[in-house]
């Protein structure tokens, strides 16, 4: 990782503003984006810090990121993995690492528009707490696009929060949503819906959409099924974590009920002597029932046993207090 800035006369220690760049094998687009971020810095007039997060790459990145550090020691700031581990993570270490009041995140590979940060830091204003860039004209092909579309649509409707483009890597945030951002898998495609569910204000706004300029998409049709799963996964650890009883236990006694009703019946017909329960397969059909639904009911109350015992973590987000 490289060195943290050093002290200059005539000027701050804390940028204002941090810029963190998640990439893989990205080294054609590196210096130019500098360059371009650099610039809209310098209209801005505030202190900045720009954080490279390469995530295992396996080009001349890091040599590149390397030398814009020589080049700009108090702005450019890097750190590199062993390995690829993904973008969530190199989210996550670009955060943690951050410094700056605002914090933007913009893919590396020049189709987010560096020019679009004073508008995205604007948009914040007193009324959000993270805005979402919207690529509402993007230059990907539909082999991208149409999935991406798909998602988002079911997205917005299954958590409420009307979001247009989830995926798009540039938005901007105050520090707080930042540094509370817990982030693994492909969950940061869903960064908006966390923020959301966490008690901060989301927005979005258009941002203008470059076509790829080096290399190529490393999205694949794969990402798209596993970040529905993490949609899943976001939908029930936000509403169930805390009382994973009120989503088994509901099955468990709706199943209970059924085979007590469908094994009551044949046992009150048994009992009038209408008919025999040995053969008679409606009769294991409820017992099945009821054995699925005390098993329900048990994983119900063994999950409430493991939430229980956790519940010493905080599970809040403070937006203010007074002491």
């Amino acid at each position: 990782m490289a060195k943290r800035t050093t002290k200059q006369s005539g000027t701050t220690d804390t940028p204002s503003l941090s810029i963190v760049v998640p990439l893989l094998n990205e080294e054609e687009s590196l210096r130019e984006l500098y360059g371009l971020i650099s610039e809209t810095m310098r209209q801005m007039k505030k202190p900045f810090e720009v954080i490279f997060v390469d995530d295992g790459s396996t080009d001349r990145s890091y040599e590149v990121i390397t030398a814009l550090h020589k080049e700009h020691p108090r702005n450019v700031k890097a750190i590199r993995f062993r390995r690829n581990f993904g973008k969530s993570a190199a989210l996550t270490a670009g955060f943690k690492d951050a410094q700056g009041e605002y914090i933007i995140t913009m893919d590396a590979d020049l189709q987010d528009d560096p020019n679009e940060i004073p508008s995205l830091i604007e948009a914040l204003g007193e009324s959000f707490d993270l805005v979402s860039g919207w690529k509402k004209k993007r230059h990907d092909s539909i082999v991208f696009t149409l999935p991406s579309k798909i998602a988002n649509s079911i997205s917005s409707k299954m958590t409420g929060l009307r979001i247009h483009d989830l995926n798009c890597g540039l938005k901007a945030y105050r520090k707080i949503v930042a540094k509370e951002m817990k982030l693994y898998g492909d969950l940061y495609r869903y960064i908006p819906i966390l923020a959301h569910q966490a008690g901060f204000r989301v927005g979005e706004k258009i941002v203008q959409h470059h076509p790829r300029k080096f290399g190529r998409s490393k999205y694949t049709i794969g990402k798209f099924y596993r970040g529905f799963l993490d949609l899943l996964t976001i939908l029930f650890t936000a509403r169930y974590i805390q009382r994973p009883l009120h989503l088994f236990g509901v099955w468990g006694i709706v199943s209970l009920m059924i085979g007590a009703a469908l094994d009551g019946y044949l046992s009150i017909e048994w009992f009038l002597g209408l008919t025999s329960i040995s053969n008679r397969p409606l009769f294991l059909v409820g017992f099945l029932f009821i054995i699925i639904g005390v098993q329900f009911i048990s994983l119900g109350l063994l999950g409430e046993m493991i939430s229980r015992n956790e519940r010493n973590e905080e599970t809040y987000s403070i937006r203010e207090s007074l002491k």
